[in-house]
């Protein structure tokens, strides 16, 4: 099932990505002088730091220069922008063409199928969606299956359940007593 992006938004992304491919990786200053430096970008903080001063001939590190464009900011890879969502009503905010929901990780379980089963209805795109088999049950028991199906299901669940195995415990080892000082090894 491929989706559409909304062409705005597909757009910024191929000018993202393009900026993407100019900026250079940077690199930590020195690494490639010493093994126990690893590649991954430190800032220089030091006085003669040649990066930190940005010296021609020594790499580059990271600059405002170097940002992305500003239509393609915050955008998910998937093109929409994201709208944190703590409960059913913050869904009513969201335009489902330009934005997708993700969900806040506070909401437990519940509130999470009623969001879910909500975004169904209003054909909103959630990000962060897991679908455990409980959350499932709810969002079907919040969409209005019957709850004597729901309630049948659990007892089976329970049923298949395995009791947990008795382990027999192991009587304590037995020491031989210390001889006293004064007694003497036969």
């Amino acid at each position: 099932m491929t989706e559409k992006k909304p062409s705005l938004s597909r757009e910024a992304l191929k000018l993202r990505a393009r900026a993407r491919n100019k900026k250079p990786s940077f690199i930590r200053s020195e690494s490639w002088r010493y093994s126990r430096f690893s590649l991954s970008w430190r800032k220089p903080r030091g006085l003669d730091n040649k990066i930190r001063r940005k010296i021609k001939g020594w790499p580059s590190g990271p600059s405002m220069g170097y940002k992305g464009p500003k239509i393609a900011r915050f955008l998910h890879p998937s093109g929409y922008r994201e709208v944190m969502v703590f409960n059913v009503q913050g869904l009513s905010l969201i335009d489902p063409n330009t934005q997708a929901a993700r969900i806040s990780h506070t909401v437990g379980k519940r509130k999470r199928a009623l969001i879910i089963a909500e975004a169904k209805n209003l054909s909103i795109k959630i990000l962060n969606l897991k679908v455990s088999k409980e959350t499932q049950k709810k969002t079907e028991e919040a969409e209005g299956e019957a709850p004597e199906v729901a309630a049948e299901e659990q007892k089976v669940e329970k049923a298949e359940k395995k009791p947990k195995k008795e382990t027999k415990k192991k009587a304590p080892k037995q020491t031989k007593p210390k001889p006293k000082k004064g007694d003497k090894k036969q």
